[in-house]
């Protein structure tokens, strides 16, 4: 994801700051969507792996990028305290 456009990108809903998640942060979140057990803001199952992430400051909100592109939608976010293993 190009820098200049990380640095601006905020959570829709707190205004924090995000960061790319890491491999660790993306492999629990994958092995908990493989699971069955993740939902997102709006109730509905995440049903497929992300391939990209972005992570609020305080680490309790992940954001889904679709082919580079991030989906910043508050309906469409995962609370990472669903997910064992995530890293703090």
């Amino acid at each position: 994801m190009d820098r200049k456009l990380l640095d601006i990108l905020c959570c829709p809903t707190s205004k924090q700051p995000l960061a790319l998640l890491g491999s660790a942060e993306l492999e629990a979140i994958n092995r908990a969507i493989t699971g069955g057990g993740v939902t997102r803001a709006d109730g509905s199952p995440q049903a497929g792996a992300l391939a990209e992430g972005l992570v609020t400051r305080d680490r309790r909100t992940v954001y889904r990028v679709d082919d580079g592109i991030p989906v910043l939608l508050a309906d469409e976010a995962l609370a990472t305290d669903q997910i064992d293993g995530f890293p703090r």
